[in-house]
């Protein structure tokens, strides 16, 4: 995809046309089915649906200039990429979603957080949809902030280890 979209029409318009029916029929299921409160747009150069500032003023701990990312969908070189945040934050969700996914018997292509999808054909869009609805605002902030809240422990119990072991030399 050549330049940068300001628009999600223009993000569409601009994804090959080998793609351009997939993507479409992820926005449309997505829009169909998401929660109030969300808000739509691009976000990191793909079509994103996110938790306003409105709602959500700190942002995202990454970038707090932007709205909490919810889900995104993104034109790639071999698939189109659904990027599901609440996989990431919430693993009764990450795990609800791939069971429901697999009860398909269409192949799962999954990151921690991103489904890759081939073909309109192996995409279970129900299943899509059922996940977009299953995921409040509300549950969607909680679960990110209870993960954020476990990141930055780990993080502080790294920095206390490495001030021990500066400390004394050793490990403990």
């Amino acid at each position: 995809m050549a330049g940068a979209p300001s628009t999600v029409a223009q993000y569409v318009r601009g994804v090959r046309e080998d793609q351009r029916e997939l993507v479409q029929s992820l926005l449309r299921t997505i829009r169909e089915n998401l929660p109030k409160g969300y808000g739509e747009g691009i976000q990191y150069r793909m079509i994103g649906f996110f938790v306003p500032h409105s709602i959500y003023p700190a942002g995202y701990h990454c970038d707090p200039k932007q709205p909490l990312p919810f889900c995104g969908i993104g034109a790639q070189k071999g698939h189109v990429g659904l990027y599901f945040c609440g996989q990431y934050y919430d693993p009764e969700f990450s795990t609800w979603f791939v069971g429901e996914w697999k009860k398909t018997g269409m192949r799962l292509d999954m990151g921690k957080g991103c489904v890759r999808i081939r073909s309109l054909e192996q995409t279970p869009l129900k299943v899509i949809g059922r996940a977009v609805a299953k995921m409040s605002v509300k549950r969607f902030i909680a679960a990110y902030e209870v993960a954020l809240g476990q990141r930055l422990a780990q993080q502080q119990k790294k920095q206390t280890q490495k001030k021990r072991v500066a400390a004394t030399g050793r490990k403990s």
